[in-house]
């Protein structure tokens, strides 16, 4: 069954998206999410998680129990084998689906978009890069006014392919080779 109506796929090796996600998209957009939805919406982020020997057990089992996928795109995005697992899972989903392949993955433009694939474009995005603040003083700026509002329609958007997603089955879900872990914040002690 579903455990997850969203998980947020992001390049966890940056050291501005994660914070951003950190900071400002995950918590606005869990907001976002219960504002505008009778029921509670789960939302699988990875940095809550615990890591360790079962990491991308863990992973996997949240992917394949997740309706939909926030894709956090930058350009090395693209490059992460982690992240492409994520995507590539998803869209094969679609496909296994029959959703015409679309309206799994619900992709954020973090930054650059010029150097993103073509099969990665064409589909809806959410243009977030005049808000790419991963400073916490960003919720401080009037700025961060249209942010909320940009997560408040993104939340819709992503309700309605929550609403629409396929009934759960054993998703297949694709791993990267063999040796190649995500990379976990460290917790400060």
């Amino acid at each position: 069954m579903y455990q997850y109506d969203v998980f947020i796929s992001y390049d966890r090796e940056s050291r501005t998206v994660r914070p951003w996600v950190d900071r400002h998209l995950h918590p606005r957009l869990i907001d976002a999410l219960d504002d505008n939805a009778t029921e509670k919406v789960e939302v699988f982020y990875d940095q809550a998680e615990v890591g360790g020997a079962k990491w991308p057990q863990t992973l996997c089992s949240a992917l394949r129990s997740a309706k939909v996928l926030v894709a956090v795109y930058s350009p090395k995005y693209f490059i992460r084998e982690w992240c492409m697992a994520e995507w590539h899972s998803m869209a094969e989903r679609e496909e296994v689906a029959g959703t015409g392949g679309r309206g799994l993955i619900f992709p954020v433009i973090y930054s650059d978009s010029d150097s993103f694939p073509e099969y990665a474009t064409q589909r809806w995005m959410s243009d977030m890069r005049k808000w790419r603040q991963p400073d916490i003083q960003f919720q401080d700026s009037l700025a961060y006014l249209d942010f909320r509002e940009a997560v408040d329609a993104l939340a819709v958007t992503l309700l309605n392919g929550i609403g629409l997603s396929p009934a759960w089955q054993e998703w297949p879900v694709r791993q990267p080779g063999p040796g190649v872990l995500p990379t976990m914040k460290v917790p400060r002690y």
